[in-house]
């Protein structure tokens, strides 16, 4: 046989026959072809291993929780601006702008970490985010308290949407022996908003009023959506989709909600006491309800099997413990410098930030240790820490101002102490779950951290919120902060985190 003129050659010698004939343009063809080819894959690897980067994935993660940590330490700092703009309200209906985000917020956190897991925590990181940026911009044009507090419910629905997404992303993206690191690292990025939050907050608010706390998120949350498009892997696992549960939502709303008003308006000539133990009965017979109702339902809020783990029981029972004395001492400090001491809010914003801004340098230590010797030593030692500096802020400032000796010392323990116990909790709480339980069983731990923050914002009103302060007003918190403190380290004597 011939083919084209020319003999065909055994089947052994096809190859190079082939390799022969071949016309020389063909050569430069398929040489260019391949050039271009292996130009397309290696951008195709670059832009792939660019969207897989487990930093890049971490920064846009945490740069979202960074918004929702900002947006409350903020608040701390314009809640006197807030009284002044809002005169003819309360200082207890005032304290639902900070009760009514965090109630939220908390109560849908829990579903919300289900959703990430079932839907996609890509797709729900990024619609939380564009809510909480939408909510941001219209708690800013509100044009009354009644209209910031619906605007703040609708921003702590983004908010419990993108917190537990921005764990499971950033938990995703480590091997497991680098994820007491990056966890820590995750929840420093809180205690670096708290450091920037109360100075930023207050200039903010003296210098362009206090929508602009408000407004402040619109910029870095745009760009986090943006980035996230083509940065973060996206992962769904359909089969734990299930119908989110009304009725323990509702419970457990109804059950904070109802405590944290008792509590708020304990003091108020407005309310009887009768009135004020219906509430807390109320709270307190929803809490019961809520559980029970966890127990029967086929696919509840929160699924009971997770408190199975020794671990993780008492690491969230000392999240609402600590959770509680940190909502105390934020909003306690403000109150003190404007209050005692007569300082600016600008002022009372730059006096505070020392002390948060040791809790990232902390925690960056506390999370490389953690990874070898445990959570406990850091979580017991830092709530005595803590204590410490409640004891000196009750003991040794008085009522003339002089803040490098009588206040900077406790503040820096507080910090320092904080640094040590909240990424620590967070890391405890998760370190022993499986990986199907990650985003609700951190939703979870998020929520009785913020259901602390309600009561802590609760008591710190009914103690301080009435006019002419005086430094003995004082001493009942801070020897609250002090209880709390010790409760937090006696609960985690019993945590075992340290790697086998």
């Amino acid at each position: 046989m011939h083919l084209r003129g020319r003999p065909l050659p055994r089947t052994g010698a096809l190859p190079a026959a082939r390799s022969v004939w071949r016309k020389p343009h063909a050569w430069r063809g398929d040489t260019d072809m391949g050039r271009r080819a292996a130009s397309v894959a290696l951008v195709a690897k670059t832009h792939a291993e660019d969207a897989a980067s487990p930093w890049l994935a971490f920064w846009i993660a945490s740069s979202a929780v960074f918004l929702v940590s900002l947006d409350s330490t903020m608040l701390f700092a314009a809640f006197d601006a807030l009284r002044q703009s809002f005169a003819g309200t309360s200082t207890a209906t005032l304290s639902w702008v900070l009760n009514a985000y965090t109630v939220v917020y908390a109560a849908m956190l829990i579903p919300a970490g289900g959703l990430a897991d079932a839907h996609g925590r890509k797709r729900v990181f990024q619609f939380g985010l564009a809510g909480f940026i939408a909510a941001s911009v219209a708690c800013g044009l509100a044009p009354s308290v009644e209209w910031l507090i619906v605007a703040r419910v609708l921003q702590a629905l983004g908010a419990a949407l993108l917190t537990p997404a921005s764990m499971s992303i950033v938990l995703s993206a480590f091997p497991v022996e680098r994820r007491a690191l990056v966890i820590s690292l995750w929840g420093a990025v809180g205690g670096l908003a708290a450091a920037v939050g109360p100075s930023l907050g207050s200039w903010v608010a003296a210098q362009a009023g206090w929508p602009w706390a408000f407004y402040i998120n619109v910029p870095i949350g745009l760009w986090a959506l943006w980035s996230s498009n083509s940065r973060i892997e996206e992962a769904v696992i359909p089969a734990l989709r299930r119908r989110v549960d009304v009725v323990g939502l509702l419970l457990l709303m109804a059950a904070v909600g109802a405590v944290a008003m008792a509590i708020v308006e304990s003091g108020s000539p407005a309310w009887h006491r009768g009135q004020i133990a219906a509430v807390a009965g109320g709270g307190l017979l929803a809490s019961m309800a809520f559980v029970l109702w966890a127990r029967v339902h086929s696919a509840p809020l929160l699924d009971l099997s997770l408190f199975t783990h020794a671990t993780y029981r008492y690491v969230n029972a000392a999240t609402l413990a600590f959770g509680t004395a940190f909502s105390m001492m934020f909003l306690g400090f403000f109150f003190f410098m404007t209050g005692v001491w007569h300082y600016t809010l600008p002022q009372a914003g730059l006096a505070i930030t020392p002390g948060p801004l040791m809790v990232m340098p902390t925690a960056i230590i506390t999370g490389r240790m953690a990874g070898r010797l445990g959570h406990r030593p850091f979580l017991v030692g830092g709530a005595v820490l803590y204590a410490c500096s409640s004891l000196w802020l009750m003991m040794v400032p008085g009522t003339q101002p002089d803040y490098l000796r009588h206040w900077l010392p406790g503040l820096l323990m507080s910090g320092i102490g904080v640094g040590l116990v909240l990424p620590s909790l967070a890391g405890a709480a998760v370190s022993r779950l499986p990986p199907e339980h990650y985003a609700v069983g951190a939703a979870f731990n998020q929520a009785t951290r913020q259901i602390g923050g309600v009561l802590g914002v609760a008591i710190t009103v009914s103690l301080l919120g009435h006019t002419g302060l005086v430094r003995a007003d004082f001493n009942v918190l801070y020897g609250l902060h002090v209880a709390l403190a010790l409760l937090t380290g006696a609960l985690c004597l019993p945590v075992s985190t340290r790697p086998r």
